[in-house]
């Protein structure tokens, strides 16, 4: 997720689009004034006109590139989980849906805001691009928004003063390791399922949210790289919210499931 296909993308379609453009506006009328003069008087049916390879892929793949391209960039896209920093919400080999305008119409690859809309709240599941990281897809949860102050204390969040409840739910072993599965309730009365490891150290910490940042941490909160470790996100490098999973396909020696098909909490 790493290579950035918004501007490979970009690229192709003005390529295509140009190719298309010149040929039409000049070098097509070109042609067929040679191929009228090579035509003999009085033909019948007069020769068709040959266009070239190049002009020929690019007619036929700008419209589709296009609503592609559209549809990506200002709509809905897709993303596969690689990590298992969201777990128990997502999981690895989760393929997801991103919608792109919740938070306001940007323009691809600058990613300005050109439209505002909406403003990503507590609880959300965001995609962005993270200060560390600035080109590759990250996805964790919003848990501060600004002005918010976040405190992380014996492995228990607390917003603006108000401790978010944790209430046990089970214990699953992975790979041989116990992990607590937990439903943590947000101060508006939204829940959420977390994953903690009793096995690893207490990082506790306590922190404001800036102005125009956001504070993101994974669901998997002891096997998680989010804004502990790199920091907060600033909003122009924001994505979209993801809203719904619509496959499950861990590896391509796998068989792809749809059992997890649903909307994303």
């Amino acid at each position: 997720m790493s290579f950035d296909f918004p501007l490979i993308l970009l690229v192709l379609v003005s390529l295509s689009g140009l190719i298309w453009l010149l040929d039409a506006l000049v070098f097509a009328p070109r042609r067929r004034q040679r191929h009228e003069a090579l035509t003999p008087a009085g033909a019948l049916e007069p020769q068709p006109l040959d266009e070239p390879v190049l002009v020929e892929y690019a007619r036929s793949f700008f419209p589709v590139l296009l609503a592609i391209f559209v549809l990506r960039s200002f709509i809905v896209e897709p993303f596969q989980i690689p990590s298992s920093s969201m777990v128990p919400t997502l999981e690895v080999g989760d393929y997801i849906l991103v919608n792109k305008f919740t938070y306001g119409l940007r323009l691809p690859v600058a990613r300005t805001k050109v439209f505002d809309i909406g403003e990503p709240q507590r609880g959300d599941v965001m995609v962005f691009f993270p200060p560390h990281q600035n080109k590759t897809y990250f996805i964790k949860r919003v848990i501060g928004i600004p002005g918010d102050v976040i405190e992380y204390r014996n492995k228990q969040l607390s917003v603006n003063g108000e401790v978010l409840e944790l209430d046990f739910v089970d214990v699953v072993i992975e790979r041989g390791r116990p992990y607590h599965r937990l439903v943590e309730t947000l101060p508006q009365g939204e829940q959420r399922h977390v994953q903690l490891d009793p096995l690893r150290p207490i990082r506790d910490f306590k922190e404001v949210v800036q102005a125009g940042h956001y504070f993101m941490m994974g669901d998997n909160r002891d096997n998680s790289s989010d804004s502990r470790v790199w920091g907060q996100v600033p909003e122009e490098d924001i994505v979209g919210e993801a809203f719904a999973i619509w496959m499950h396909w861990e590896s391509v020696l796998s068989i792809p499931s749809f059992e997890r098909v649903g909307g994303i909490h």
